[in-house]
């Protein structure tokens, strides 16, 4: 309406003219305005849709937290409830847990039993080292023993028979003193080797036991609020993510912008651009003093492929007859005033209507002056939109 408006002066001066004449306004008189105002309304028509695009698919997007448990088991108490605030950490619910304390305490047994056996290790040790000790300090006095016999069968004073019972006493006491070496090294490998072995592996278990324990409990992993409780003490607790337990929509990250994703006609490509002023308005903004309804934004980024053309590995080929509907281009927005993210409710729908303003000389000034038409269409349409959404118009709810 309002480019018709702009373009109507055509007829508007062809109307004057006639009228200063006097001669009678008729179809034919009128031929060359109406048409030349037609031509002039169609090319302004292609301007402004042309270099100001606009979506209807525009969208605040958020994610969710499926809860569910990681073990199965009937619960014994549900420690939240429906639209509960909760913190990273916070206790969502308990599980049976009798199966895992008696695991517990079996591992914790056998840690104390590699315990013990450390200590008795040490005890064996002590007492091989000992009698290392004792073998040793007995093998110098037969060796000693020994050489006197063999003095005294040299000096002609002594026997071979001596001799020969220091030398079998001598072999004994070597034997004894390999025992006891063996018996030292023994102890030695226990507690380098064997016991610290068995360490590791029942801390392990002890863990094990302790992180099952823990799974018995389901905390959450991020600040939010409860949504889709569908729990109650006695349940049995499902450990399938398309069952979960309860829905925690998460509380926006303080250190990310807030980004509204919109779907533009491929044929936009041409005309976005990163940084491309915009403005959003977004159902749930809505109101009568229109405080806060048109929201300054900008385009930040554009997605570099359509997501109609993704071809996932599959069982068949490919038909592309079934891919005839074209998708639309991916662009994500940021508001310009931070301050606003806070009114925005995560999931509502918007319209998003984008400026041309990079356009260089007089053609790109006019070019970026004619966005003031689809500015105010814009606002024309946020009414038609209030309208429908309070039920005048049928839209309601």
């Amino acid at each position: 309406m309002i480019e018709i408006l702009l373009t109507s002066f055509p007829a508007v001066f062809r109307y004057y003219q006639l009228k200063r004449r006097g001669e009678a306004m008729t179809v034919w008189n009128m031929r060359t305005a109406v048409f030349l105002w037609a031509v002039l309304a169609f090319f302004l028509f292609v301007a402004i849709f042309y270099f100001h695009p606009k979506s209807y698919s525009g969208l605040l997007p958020y994610r969710t937290v499926s809860i569910v448990a990681q073990t199965s088991g009937p619960v014994t108490e549900v420690a939240v409830k429906n639209m509960q605030k909760v913190s990273a950490g916070d206790l969502l619910f308990r599980i049976e847990n009798n199966t895992q304390k008696a695991a517990l305490k079996q591992a914790e047994a056998e840690f104390d039993k590699i315990t013990a056996a450390e200590a008795k290790a040490s005890e064996a040790l002590k007492v091989a080292q000992a009698s290392v000790a004792v073998s040793s300090a007995s093998l110098d006095k037969l060796r000693g023993d020994l050489e006197n016999a063999q003095t005294l069968v040299a000096r002609n004073s002594g026997t071979r028979e001596a001799v020969r019972l220091a030398e079998s006493s001598v072999a004994i006491g070597e034997a004894n003193l390999a025992a006891a070496q063996a018996q030292q090294s023994l102890a030695q490998a226990d507690i380098s080797q064997t016991l610290p072995a068995q360490r590791k592996a029942a801390e392990a278990t002890l863990e094990s036991a302790r992180v099952a324990l823990g799974m018995t409990e389901v905390r959450s992993f991020t600040d939010g609020v409860v949504t889709q409780l569908a729990l109650s003490a006695g349940s049995p607790a499902s450990t399938l993510i398309l069952s979960p337990a309860m829905v925690i929509i998460p509380d926006r990250p303080s250190d990310l912008p807030l980004r509204i994703t919109a779907g533009f006609s491929q044929v936009s490509r041409t005309t976005l651009y990163e940084g491309m002023p915009a403005e959003i308005s977004c159902d749930t903004n809505i109101g009568l003093s229109f405080s806060n309804t048109v929201l300054p934004a900008r385009v930040r980024h554009i997605q570099p492929a359509i997501s109609t053309g993704q071809i996932a590995p599959g069982g068949r080929l490919i038909e592309l007859s079934e891919r005839i509907p074209r998708g639309s281009l991916l662009v994500y927005l940021e508001l310009e005033n931070k301050e606003q993210e806070k009114i925005m409710l995560d999931g509502t729908g918007c319209i998003v209507q984008t400026y041309t303003n990079n356009l260089p000389g007089f053609t790109g000034h006019l070019i970026a002056a004619t966005g003031v038409v689809k500015a105010v269409g814009l606002r024309l349409k946020v009414w038609g939109a209030l309208i429908a959404g309070i039920g005048l118009a049928g839209g309601g709810h």
